[in-house]
């Protein structure tokens, strides 16, 4: 259904991650549009990559969620992972350290080469770690390659149909026996006071991060066997949410 898209998975230890860095895809229209605050403008990365802010963004929640998502995965990571978009803060850190652990092999994929160059600045040298260009609803890599895909606060910041591609890219490159796991914003109870300030702001900061508030994940999950297992978390008031697909 899925051609393979080229590029293998398993890297040697930090080919310090990819000559090509900066021959990444075209930037998404609708990251230039409404992200460059955030991600596209040198200003930012400078601004946002402190641990510090990235755990305010999340009212404190930050290590909590990074920790859940790591205990999902495990102490120790063999085989193949997948990191779907960089992220500010430790998280890849973290990552890396477990991959290492289980002697398998981390790559990240960024449709944005400013973001895998302050990625590459944060790992040690020996890591191993491939940093990849590429936009996440076309994954430059072949089907069923990877025994787990991480999406981390990724999917509140694209529009519904770039969503909807980016987790049928996700499912596409696990293999069967694999894991997709997602951390994002959720549906907040009625009652979290943070509906009455903090998610009305948010939404004009964001405006594609309602969809998650008004929606469960599945609404943009492709069609999947009757088998499959899947496990969601709610935290802090249902405001963030973990979900875990078995592939």
């Amino acid at each position: 259904m899925f051609p393979d898209r080229g590029l293998s998975p398993a890297p040697p230890p930090v080919a310090v991650r990819l000559a090509s860095i900066k021959d990444g895809a075209k930037t998404p229209n609708y990251l230039q549009e409404h992200y460059w605050w955030a991600y596209v403008h040198p200003n930012a990365v400078r601004f946002f990559e402190r641990q510090w802010l990235v755990n305010l963004i999340l009212w404190g929640n930050y290590r909590r969620l990074r920790d859940s998502a790591l205990a999902d995965l495990g102490d120790t990571l063999p085989g193949t992972t997948l990191q779907v978009a960089c992220a500010y803060g430790d998280l890849t850190e973290c990552l890396s350290d477990r991959v290492a652990a289980g002697g398998g092999a981390l790559d990240v994929v960024d449709v944005l080469p400013i973001q895998l160059e302050n990625l590459r600045h944060k790992l040690p040298r020996d890591s191993r770690v491939r940093l990849l260009p590429g936009d996440s609803a076309a994954l430059p890599l072949p089907d069923a390659s990877y025994d787990r895909v991480l999406l981390f606060f990724l999917l509140h910041e694209q529009p519904a149909d770039v969503r909807r591609r980016t987790l049928a890219e996700a499912m596409r490159v696990v293999k069967p026996g694999g894991t997709v796991l997602i951390v994002d914003f959720g549906r907040p109870k009625w009652w979290h006071p943070l509906n009455l300030f903090w998610l009305p702001i948010l939404g004009i900061l964001e405006p594609f991060a309602p969809d998650l508030w008004r929606n469960e994940l599945d609404r943009w999950l492709p069609p999947r066997p009757v088998d499959q297992v899947k496990r969601q978390t709610k935290f802090f008031g249902g405001l963030f949410q973990k979900l875990v697909i078995a592939r």
